[in-house]
């Protein structure tokens, strides 16, 4: 899992959009916009036919006052309803400026730092950042953007560069990219 960014001029803030239940197109959109069309905890692709759910990630918080932008992130509708089912305390927030330090990547696997940092394990443990199905995607993914890096005799960041303008749903598992294959994944492309 990479950090999830919120911005401080988000067109949801601006909007002063609020959650509203079976109402929120307009926040669906902005938040997959904002997230580049990745789940926000897995990092894979939200395809069309995907079924995305605003996720609440602090449960307590929803149809609170206190829910609201930094609370909400698109994620795919099977990690939601695995999480909605489980909530731990302390945990470690998907946009905390420290989190790649915290969880790290290892090889398609997030291990903690440190073994006695809970919120950081009980993050992982929240949102099935352990999954081996999804380890196993990931490996397999960095195994094979690396067979078409050597296939396109191009630069790493080359071969990312011109993906996200021809094919930007071929880019997913973005810290994996970023850590294995040392490209920095520059969404700006998107908007040229």
């Amino acid at each position: 899992m990479k950090r999830v960014l919120k911005l401080a001029d988000s067109e949801i803030v601006q909007q002063q959009l609020a959650y509203k239940d079976g109402k929120n197109d307009t926040l669906r959109q902005l938040l997959a916009e904002e997230q580049h069309n990745l789940c926000a905890y897995t990092e894979t692709y939200l395809g069309v036919s995907d079924d995305a759910h605003i996720e609440h990630f602090n449960p307590k918080l929803k149809d609170q006052p206190e829910d609201n932008y930094h609370n909400w992130f698109l994620v795919k509708s099977l990690w939601n309803t695995r999480k909605s089912i489980k909530w731990l305390e302390p945990i470690l927030h998907p946009t905390a400026s420290d989190l790649e330090n915290r969880i790290i990547y290892l090889d398609g696997d997030y291990i903690v730092a440190d073994p006695t940092d809970f919120a950081a394990i009980n993050l992982i443990k929240l949102l099935g950042l352990d999954n081996a199905r999804l380890a196993d995607q990931r490996k397999r993914y960095i195994r094979l953007k690396k067979r078409e890096i050597i296939d396109s005799a191009k630069s790493s960041q080359q071969h990312f560069d011109d993906l996200l303008v021809d094919y930007p749903e071929g880019v997913y598992f973005i810290r994996a990219i970023e850590e294995e294959l040392q490209v920095t994944v520059n969404f700006d492309l998107l908007n040229t």
